[in-house]
């Protein structure tokens, strides 16, 4: 269970052991037969992390690199499979433990700026590149 705002930064394929709530485990024990075992982000999580601490909200916000072979990192994988890489997955603790709704809405909403100010600077990087060429 997560004690801290956990911006993860990966996803993996394989090591589905466990059975979900609906006592159901892929044969395969992977979420794409034949897809990569791991897929970052295109999004800079430490980057993220970094700028969002530097904020000052209070919310204690970390970077992960292992969802766990679970529901999370499943959907995680999944969605940087089908999105090439242009998806992020947050752990948020459960309200109370130990940050308020209230707190932990502004940290979500600063993470999703950050996140989406990056993702501009780095299209203008493309487009500057390709200006050039």
């Amino acid at each position: 269970m997560a004690t801290t705002v956990t911006l993860e930064k990966c996803g993996r394929n394989h090591g589905y052991k466990g059975l979900d709530n609906s006592s159901f485990c892929p044969d395969s024990q992977c979420c794409i037969v034949g897809g990569p075992d791991c897929i970052d982000s295109v999004i800079d999580m430490e980057s993220v992390c970094k700028r969002v601490t530097a904020s000052g909200l209070g919310v204690a916000v970390s970077v992960s690199k292992d969802a766990g072979r679970y529901l999370c990192d499943f959907t995680y994988y999944t969605s940087l499979y089908l999105s090439h890489g242009r998806s992020a997955f947050v752990h948020v603790p459960p309200l109370g433990k130990p940050y308020s709704g209230e707190d932990l809405g502004r940290a979500l909403q600063a993470i999703v700026r950050e996140m989406l100010e990056l993702l501009d600077q780095a299209e203008e990087k493309i487009h500057c590149q390709q200006h050039f060429h």
